[in-house]
């Protein structure tokens, strides 16, 4: 009995060790498994790296009681990134894992994305593998799968365009002066009681003062006069000149005693012997019964007799249009026409530096636009919003200048001050900007969306919002015909390295962002000289692109290169 206690003991002892050892087995030829990473070279786009890994295991090495945990890891400086793990198991193993076949072996894949950090540009991709057989646990050995993350999406430029409302300042404004008298009911002669109203003597005064003044041009004086549509025709032909005769004496009479100089070529006359269209216009306003019976006939017939005689018929309404429309048709109508030269853009800078006070709305808002210094602009745009404070254009221009000087608070202070007086997709557009600086994607984005009827510059904004979140073939939509770093960027990114390689050597601005990008495409199409003559200069334009290009994956192939490692070191 105790012989074959022993012998049980010495049988158990084997299996414990076989069972080890075909977990140590595996780890020894660990060489033999074969993984596939996808991509080769991982990418980030839109925030995020999709990953995906394949482990692939030989015939005659997968222990039938094992079960191997494989974990992706991706680990950088200051830390990892644990991504989901694949479990499989042998034959004999009644988990629920993938099994692989001990005869012929098997393979197994995880797909994963995890979002980036700067930090993991310089990174490595490992898997880490447990196994487990019979309540015994061995570590192996980490399996380096990818070195780096390229991350050529973070080259965007966010420089969102804001719009500045503009002035609807005049230099040359015209004005009118309008009056008119009436007369009796076929008559002709000029009544000292309509010469005597307020508008009609006001003309003179207007005339004076347009004569007076170097910076008001008379243009036109016109006189038209009318007789109503009553009565026969011919009558009111005659009619219709006697009335501008009498009104052309008049106005002579009085330009004369003004001591008024008037050129002759500015005088035009008119006459309008059954005054229709002041007939219906005077209809649509009033009150007067059967108003929209009469109406339908001035649309039905043309004829003026018909058309009086229709009306006629209708008794109790042409007893109202006798009294309240006729004698207002009984007319000659004055139009003074000048032209007001305003302030030169001297005389408005002037006027800024010495009295502020003098310059109404619409000179402050033209006057901002005269000088290229974005503080004096701000200075203007703060004085007008003081003397003018619900002007939205000058709360939203103080806040575009303010946005350009770097001071991001106070330019989202004065687009919601704006938004407040009215919802605009201009200010929205800049409200958008803002969110987009702050880093705020999404409000951005629903800002830009809001406010795509603005213009162009919210397209472009869109475009930097695709580019973000890796879309880059609605980027180049957004985008357009203009060219721009950015597009020569999307262009890139969404597998045109050619048209983005030509739009980046094309720019005129010559930054070093678009020396780093040329220099990235150049490298992606092994133009190794090219690549290192534009980096050259991106980094001697910005010294610290020297950090970024050590680790970029992009120059991968030119780590190792002598002049490659001069330039960023």
């Amino acid at each position: 009995m105790k012989k074959i206690k022993n012998s049980a003991l010495i049988i158990l002892a084997a299996a414990v060790l076989s069972s080890c050892g075909g977990l140590n087995k595996m780890v020894k030829e660990a060489d033999q498994v074969a993984y596939k990473v996808t991509p080769e070279v991982l990418e980030m786009h839109g925030g995020e790296v999709d990953v995906a890994v394949e482990v692939t295991y030989p015939a005659k090495y997968f222990n039938k009681k094992a079960i191997l945990t494989l974990t992706p890891v991706v680990k950088y400086a200051g830390g990892e990134t644990e991504l989901d793990p694949i479990v499989v198991q042998g034959e004999d193993v009644t988990e629920n894992n993938k099994v692989i076949s001990y005869d012929t072996g098997g393979k197994e894949k995880v797909s994963d994305s995890f979002d980036y950090a700067d930090e993991m540009m310089r990174s490595e991709l490992v898997v880490r593998i447990s196994g487990e057989a019979k309540g015994k646990t061995v570590q192996f050995d980490d399996v380096k799968l990818a070195d780096g993350i390229i991350a050529t999406p973070n080259l965007v430029d966010v420089n969102p365009k804001l719009i500045a409302f503009s002035d609807k300042f005049q230099r040359i404004v015209p004005e009118e002066y309008m009056s008119d008298i009436h007369y009796v009911i076929n008559r002709a002669d000029v009544r000292r009681s309509e010469t005597s109203k307020e508008d009609v003597a006001g003309m003179t005064e207007f005339l004076k003062k347009a004569n007076e003044n170097d910076r008001i041009e008379l243009k036109n004086l016109k006189i038209s006069a009318y007789a109503s549509p009553d009565g026969p025709y011919d009558f009111n032909d005659k009619l219709s000149e006697k009335r501008k005769m009498s009104a052309d004496k008049y106005l002579e009479s009085e330009i004369r005693k003004a001591d008024i100089s008037v050129a002759d070529e500015l005088f035009s006359m008119l006459t309008t012997p059954e005054d229709w269209e002041g007939f219906k216009e005077l209809m649509q306003a009033s009150d007067i019964q059967d108003k929209e019976m009469i109406l339908r006939v001035l649309s039905m017939h043309s004829d003026p007799q018909v058309r009086e005689q229709e009306i006629k018929n209708i008794t109790a309404a042409f007893e109202e249009i006798k009294e309240k429309i006729l004698p207002e048709l009984r007319r000659s109508k004055f139009i003074v026409a000048v032209e007001k030269s305003g302030w030169s853009d001297e005389e408005l800078k002037e006027h800024w530096n010495n009295n502020p006070e003098k310059l109404n709305l619409e000179e402050l808002l033209y006057t901002a636009t005269l000088y290229e210094d974005m503080e004096t602009k701000a200075d203007i745009y703060k004085k007008t919003i003081a003397m003018h404070p619900k002007c939205l254009r000058a709360h939203n221009n103080y806040g575009w200048t303010q946005f350009e000087l770097g001071n991001i608070n106070a330019a989202e202070t004065s687009f919601l001050a704006a938004k407040e007086m009215k919802d605009h997709d201009i200010v929205n557009n800049n409200l958008g900007a803002v969110a987009l600086v702050k880093n705020d994607v999404e409000k951005a984005n629903e800002l830009f969306t809001s406010a795509l009827g603005a213009g162009d510059q919210v397209s472009y904004n869109l475009g930097i919002i695709n580019i973000i979140e890796g879309e880059y073939g609605k980027a180049l939509n957004y985008f357009g015909n203009e060219p721009s770093y950015n597009k020569a960027l999307a262009q890139y990114l969404n597998g045109d390295d050619q048209n983005g390689y030509r739009s980046a050597v094309n720019l005129t601005e010559e930054t070093a962002q678009q020396y780093y990008l040329v220099a990235v495409i150049a490298a992606s199409q092994d133009k190794d000289d090219v690549a290192l003559e534009n980096l050259k200069v991106a980094v001697a334009k910005d010294a610290s692109l020297k950090e970024r290009a050590k680790k970029d994956l992009e120059f991968a192939d030119l780590f190792e290169n002598a002049e490659f490692k001069s330039i960023v070191d």
